[in-house]
């Protein structure tokens, strides 16, 4: 079934964007899209303008109380982050890439690719649930299924778990915990903890190893 959603990218990266920093159910601030779009403030309040005047509208907004997504702009945002997710899926199953390169491969090709293809992609890959980083794929009727599991920073010892997800933005930071091991579907008991600075030494394939915040904050886990 076709989904219409906004065409241009510039408008996709935005919902996106608030999509991702109103995930908690706070607003999304000026300040804070400039920042992760890497844009002047008043260039995004230009296109939050915009938005807001779409028909129907895509966010909703009230000068200096943010922007959240209307029901429409939530279903575009959510067509892109599942064209994004299967094609990182797809990249590295069929292609070879390594789960640092996909994201940003994927970031290109989400604009650009038509609905038979995402289909077929979906059903090629036998409609995985995750993506190569763990997280969640949007359904093909553009609903997120819940995520509540915790991050790694909120175990304490003796605690056990499996890694279900981790921040996909960081090349460097996936590209270390490759080489820790600190994997999707791998499980993890905390050992220690440091109250002093909040690290925590972990177990992990017969491997210890000491995280900080900087890490266990990015890593998201199924307590067992």
């Amino acid at each position: 079934m076709a989904k219409n959603y906004p065409t241009t990218q510039s408008v996709q990266d935005y919902l996106k964007r608030i999509y991702d920093l109103t995930e908690s159910g706070s607003p999304a601030s000026t300040n804070d899209l400039a920042r992760e779009l890497k844009v002047k403030p008043a260039s995004v309040t230009g296109m939050i303008q915009k938005l807001a005047a779409e028909t129907p509208p895509l966010v909703a907004y009230q000068k200096h109380q943010g922007v959240t997504l209307t029901p429409a702009g939530k279903r575009a945002a959510l067509e892109v982050i599942r064209h994004h997710r299967l094609l990182e899926a797809w990249l590295m199953q069929t292609l070879g890439y390594s789960w640092d390169e996909v994201h940003e491969e994927a970031e290109r090709l989400e604009h650009v690719i038509s609905e038979d293809l995402e289909q077929r992609i979906a059903a090629a890959l036998g409609h995985p649930a995750r993506d190569p980083h763990g997280e969640l794929i949007p359904s093909e009727d553009l609903t997120m299924p819940a995520d509540d599991c915790p991050p790694l920073a909120a175990l304490r010892p003796t605690q056990t778990a499996i890694i279900l997800r981790v921040n996909a933005h960081d090349a460097n930071l996936l590209r270390h915990l490759d080489s820790l091991g600190l994997t999707p579907g791998v499980q993890v008991e905390v050992m220690e903890y440091s109250s002093f600075d909040n690290n925590l030494t972990i177990k992990a394939n017969e491997k210890t190893t000491v995280l900080g915040l900087n890490i266990t904050t990015k890593i998201f886990v199924q307590i067992m």
